[in-house]
């Protein structure tokens, strides 16, 4: 029987420390720490909920992140 893959680590971040930063410095940075993928969305926006490991989320009105998420 084959051995269970262990996922790869996340960086150990704080996603609070995005908050009021302008979003093309924040993705620069969480790329920086680790983050593989870096999502930036509008306020309010439908997306997919699945979670993804070393994606960081932000959520960015007017080129400011104003919340941040991992998944």
């Amino acid at each position: 029987m084959a051995a269970i893959p262990t996922p790869p680590a996340q960086p150990d971040d704080d996603p609070e420390s995005y908050l009021g930063r302008d979003d093309r410095a924040a993705e620069r940075l969480a790329r920086s720490r680790g983050w593989t993928t870096v999502r930036s969305l509008p306020p309010g926006a439908i997306i997919t909920m699945e979670y993804v490991v070393g994606r960081l989320n932000f959520e960015v009105d007017d080129h400011t992140v104003t919340r941040c998420w991992v998944g």
